[in-house]
């Protein structure tokens, strides 16, 4: 019907599909099957919705042609089918008893499969709204000649349709990224959990927690059925205690995780919010189980979807939490830039000693199991990815990103990456790449001194990347630092970034230095420098920068081919030697108009 359109554009959009052929199956709308004999005679049936029929009442059928809005068909599975009925308005979702199907989506949806499931397993999915963020979904099961339905409460989103299937088979589901998704959800969340009165300090374990938990096949299973506060919380402890002993992670950070869930099952909010209803501890879990861990499960994904969320939680946050908790996120671009030129590979082994949310570590994953055989994979998960982190909140964060990520044995270290038995083990682990952004302005250790620690546990001829302030490679700081790298390590190169690529008001720009590690800085060394300021992405309202027009990838493999290479480009790419106190360089030709000067200036 026409009144319905908007809400089928909807259901197209969401659901990725086409009317037609697709390449998991059929999509027939409107009823209008052809082809297939069973489902023809199954709708002539039902015929057209009645005003009012009792959904026990399998015997009446309404008069004239049944329109469901889509009935949707498997390759891979001739016994499942999909049943979509939509309404425009959300007033229109559901009735009480469920027996209108002529005017409700729910009422319209179990009419007809209760018809259709004579011959098919049936999912039956009610749509009612036109826009993303207030429609309303449900989604019912009724397995082929059963008497009664079964509920999905935990799916109140469209999925695509191999989802659904993935679902019923208990199968993990998967959704490809989208930053406006996570910030419609972050935002939603981070304004109920203020509300709610939610410290600061427990938000990121909070959210890191449900996240262990839904690992738990039990608890992800069973969470639905929990029917009051207490016995969730006991639920959702039991399986963050499961999940982390499995990763041999210590009882003192279990035990601060389960005193952060005692913290917010106490507040008043929770415990006098019903828990069916939106804004309950069930209704977070949930809220983070269908739209952000599918996210994570992505298997293409190099994205830090749960870094992406957190920095996004925080930044809507009222009060002082970004200050307090915040997480500078490194740019997915960024963090797929310096994997790259670090040569990461299956045969690898990463560390990150400022792992933060873990995005580093999860951008190299994705590329390190690219190429891999599943024994290759297994080892890679257990053995092939490190991390430290020393604030108590995000290694949270990043335990649970890695978990999510089914990472078999999760090496994070909780602690200083100056501790020297933090560097003692890692030392023991033979890592040849190092990843990391660290932590700008602090007053006990700056940049570089991250740097040179990350060196300190890299195997000889080891690369490390890192992604520092310009001043600490071309300014007058850090010179004791820069001294003992030149005298340990061997700076392969610099690439100065866009001034705005971690922030649009930041004034002063970043850069990335590439060492190997336990090599001298030779004399005679010309050290590559990249004029890598231009990456193609543009500031967006609300979005900030977004590669709005794809020049991304182009660019990026510009600039690792001239590094690879050790390309001259004018304006782009110079070689000169250098040491740690002085440099010689044709300055105009990387820094500014192409015009070939040479300059001194210090190192």
């Amino acid at each position: 019907m026409a009144n319905e359109q908007y809400s089928e554009q909807l259901v197209e959009i969401e659901m990725k599909i086409k009317k037609g052929e697709n390449s998991f199956g059929f999509v027939f709308p409107q009823g209008d099957i052809q082809g297939i004999e069973k489902i023809e005679n199954l709708l002539k049936r039902a015929g057209g919705k009645p005003d009012s029929c009792d959904l026990s009442d399998f015997s009446k059928g309404g008069n004239g042609q049944a329109k469901p809005e889509y009935v949707i068909t498997y390759n891979n599975d001739i016994n499942t089918i999909l049943v979509v009925e939509c309404k425009r308005s959300v007033k229109d979702h559901s009735s009480e008893d469920l027996s209108k199907p002529k005017k409700y989506a729910v009422d319209g949806a179990l009419y007809y499969a209760k018809f259709l499931k004579e011959g098919y397993n049936v999912v039956a999915i009610a749509v009612s709204g036109t826009k993303k963020e207030d429609c309303k979904v449900s989604t019912f099961y009724w397995q082929k000649g059963f008497e009664s339905y079964t509920g999905f409460a935990k799916i109140n989103i469209i999925l695509e349709p191999l989802n659904y299937l993935k679902f019923i088979k208990g199968e993990k589901i998967s959704i490809a990224y989208s930053l406006e998704d996570i910030r419609r959800t972050a935002i939603d969340m981070s304004n109920k959990l203020r509300i709610a009165k939610v410290t600061a300090n427990n938000k990121p374990i909070f959210i890191a927690g449900i996240l262990i938990a839904l690992q738990d096949e039990t608890f992800d299973a069973e969470y639905q059925t929990a029917t009051n506060l207490v016995s969730l919380v006991e639920r959702l402890q039991s399986a963050i205690t499961r999940v982390l002993k499995s990763t041999s992670v210590d009882q003192g950070r279990i035990d601060s995780i389960l005193s952060a869930f005692n913290d917010v099952a106490s507040l008043h909010h929770f415990k006098t919010t019903p828990m069916t209803t939106d804004n309950s501890l069930r209704w977070y879990i949930q809220e983070l189980d269908m739209k952000i861990k599918p996210m994570m499960n992505h298997s293409d994904s190099s994205i830090d979807a749960l870094g992406e969320f957190y920095q996004e939680f925080i930044k809507f946050s009222n009060g002082d939490d970004g200050k307090a908790l915040g997480i500078v996120l490194t740019p997915q671009h960024l963090t797929d830039f310096m994997c790259e030129v670090s040569g990461v590979n299956k045969k690898s082994k990463v560390v990150d000693i400022c792992a933060g949310s873990g995005g580093f570590l999860v951008t190299a994953m994705s590329k390190m199991i690219k190429n891999a055989n599943p024994e290759e994979i297994k080892r890679i998960r257990q053995h092939g990815l490190f991390g430290v982190e020393a604030d108590p909140n995000i290694f949270a964060l990043c335990i649970a990103n890695m978990i999510v990520r089914r990472d078999g044995k999760s090496n994070i270290h909780y602690g200083s990456c100056f501790d020297a038995k933090i560097v003692s083990d890692l030392q023991k682990e033979s890592i040849d790449i190092g990843l990391i952004n660290p932590p700008y302005s602090q007053e006990d250790h700056n940049e570089l001194a991250f740097v040179e620690q990350l060196l300190s546990v890299l195997t000889t001829h080891g690369v490390a990347v890192a992604v520092v302030p310009l001043n600490c490679a071309l300014g007058t700081t850090c010179k004791p630092e820069r001294e003992r790298l030149f005298q340990k390590h061997t700076l392969e190169a610099v690439f100065s970034m866009p001034t705005e690529i971690f922030n649009p008001a930041a004034s002063a720009p970043p850069c990335v230095m590439v060492w190997t590690a336990n090599v001298p800085h030779p004399a005679d060394k010309q050290t590559f420098f990249g004029y890598y300021r231009e990456d193609g992405f543009v500031k967006r309202k609300k979005l900030g920068r977004v590669d709005a027009y794809g020049k991304w990838e182009e660019i990026k493999n510009e600039w690792l081919k001239l590094y690879r290479e050790r390309d001259v480009k004018s304006g782009l790419s110079v070689k000169h030697c250098v040491t740690h106190t002085h440099r010689r360089m044709v300055c105009r030709s990387v820094y500014g108009n192409g015009l070939l000067e040479t300059q001194s200036s210090s190192f």
